[in-house]
């Protein structure tokens, strides 16, 4: 079955840096093919950084996204709102991540800003996919092409509700409010 959505989530080149070195002292976890990298409705309290492979995000047994950019967090919704994971997290292919305890937001403003260049950059992807489905409702598009379209949207976001999005943007603020200017 084909992902209905591939998310890239590289670090910027003027960031790219700074997160290398904080990533350089983390430890490595590796992950076969098929290995179960998070679950859903557990806590691990880490964040997984790929360093190297692909993963696919499901929900509900549902392949919503792929994603393969070295760089790419993963784990960061449950982290920064200390809950459990929103989704199922399994490697594709043989994979290696910098595994960071979550305290590390709270300690690292490089690793805070890369996650929030990551959630903006989402917010935004599902901002245009939001106007893109609101002109197809209009347009009279077929339900199965609206379908498809929202869970494309749903991969983007890869959480439950916008109000959870906000919450972040809130928290992060709160953490770091240089960021915010």
């Amino acid at each position: 079955m084909e992902p209905q959505n591939t998310v890239t989530q590289s670090p910027s080149v003027r960031d790219g840096a700074a997160l290398e070195n904080v990533l350089a002292v983390l430890p490595l976890a590796s992950y076969l093919a098929g290995d179960a990298v998070l679950t859903a409705g557990s806590k691990s309290g880490r964040l997984f950084f790929l360093k190297s492979g692909a993963v696919v995000i499901l929900k509900n047994s549902v392949e919503i996204a792929t994603v393969k950019e070295p760089g790419a967090v993963l784990g960061e919704i449950s982290a920064l709102l200390d809950r459990p994971h929103t989704a199922d997290v399994r490697a594709s292919e043989d994979s290696q991540f910098y595994i960071a305890d979550a305290a590390l937001l709270g300690k690292d403003p490089n690793a805070v800003l890369h996650i929030a260049r990551i959630l903006a950059r989402r917010l935004v992807a599902a901002d245009e996919g939001l106007v893109e489905l609101k002109n197809r409702l209009h347009a009279g598009h077929p339900p199965m092409a609206l379908a498809k379209l929202i869970g494309k949207i749903e991969g983007i976001l890869m959480v439950d509700t916008f109000a959870e999005a906000r919450e972040l943007a809130t928290q992060a603020h709160k953490q770091w409010p240089a960021l915010g200017e």
